[in-house]
């Protein structure tokens, strides 16, 4: 793993060599920093930096059938953030697998397709049509709506997290990644579900519930009403999450997600307990953000060499 590793730490285009890698459920990164889902777009992010010199890109969520996701106004600004109702649009599993991984796949990137659904059928179908595709990991966004559940996020209610996980478990062999919403009592149960359940890995956060009121008119500014907050603003409650999980299980990889624009930020998440981190709501200020954030925390990393062994070699601390 560790070769493999050194022989993926190419130069980007400005001539930097990756010197730390990491290793998340067996999959090599050639660095600790991805995208997050939802804020990657590769006919957009290709112009600004080499994708392939991610640590990993996570996928736009990817659901059964193409989906248009919800009325406009889907974004609003908050201190120190954003929140966003999208609603996961996507143009289905079909016409991902036909385009835009193979494209990541020929530029060599490390590839983490996010799945979505809004019933456990759904996400079975996509798990299914996944299984033998390019992609190096799968990570199933347990934080839709889900009719199998009455409406609620199936990452809510960890009996029913547990059933969805060990269903999915037995469609692919890839390393799964299961994404957890913290709008929850007790994430450390959650964690637990999803990890009995058969997932590899865990990456949190996902957005935190929120919205905005237009005070000329006293309503909502998102059609939606609320919608999910990202940016600096979660940053402190996604480490104090990534910290209780860790602390719980502590063999389990994490991806640590939420509010990181700098490499010291990734590097808070890395010492609570993460063995990767994605950067998400910063690209949409900064473009090449995630590059930049990996660069730094490349130079962190090069005095903290007991830090970065572990990272190399896949361990948890």
């Amino acid at each position: 793993m560790e070769e493999q590793l050194a022989a993926g730490g190419n130069r980007t285009g400005s001539g930097h060599g990756w010197r730390h890698g990491t290793v998340v459920a067996g999959v090599a990164w050639k660095n600790p920093v991805g995208t997050a889902s939802g804020t990657f777009n590769l006919d957009a992010c290709k112009d600004f930096y080499d994708v392939s010199q991610m640590g990993a890109i996570s996928t736009k969520g990817v659901s059964p059938i193409p989906w248009e996701g919800n009325p406009t106004p889907r974004t609003a600004e908050c201190p120190a953030g954003m929140i966003n109702s999208v609603g996961l649009q996507n143009p289905g599993v079909d016409a991902y697998l036909t385009d835009e991984l193979p494209r990541l796949k020929a530029l060599g990137a490390t590839v983490v397709t996010n799945v979505a659904g809004h019933s456990d059928d759904d996400y079975a179908e996509v798990v299914e049509k996944l299984a033998d595709s390019p992609a190096d990991m799968l990570e199933i966004n347990v934080s839709c709506p889900n009719v199998s559940h009455g409406g609620m996020s199936v990452g809510s209610d960890p009996q029913a997290l547990n059933r969805l996980i060990l269903r999915l478990r037995g469609l692919s062999d890839k390393p799964m990644v299961v994404k957890l919403t913290p709008n929850v009592t007790d994430i450390v149960a959650v964690a637990r579900a999803a990890v009995d359940g058969g997932a590899d890995a865990l990456s949190l956060i996902n957005t935190l519930v929120g919205m905005r009121i237009d005070i000329k008119t006293g309503r909502p500014i998102l059609a939606q009403k609320t919608g999910g907050v990202s940016g600096p603003c979660v940053f402190p409650i996604a480490l104090g999450f990534v910290w209780r999980v860790r602390q719980a299980l502590p063999q389990i990889p994490i991806i640590g997600i939420g509010g990181i624009d700098s490499g010291a930020k990734a590097l808070e998440f890395l010492y609570a307990g993460a063995n990767a981190v994605e950067v998400g709501a910063a690209a949409l200020v900064d473009p090449v953000a995630p590059l930049r954030v990996a660069r730094e925390l490349d130079d962190l990393l090069d005095e903290r060499p007991g830090l970065a062994g572990k990272l190399m070699k896949g361990q948890t601390w």
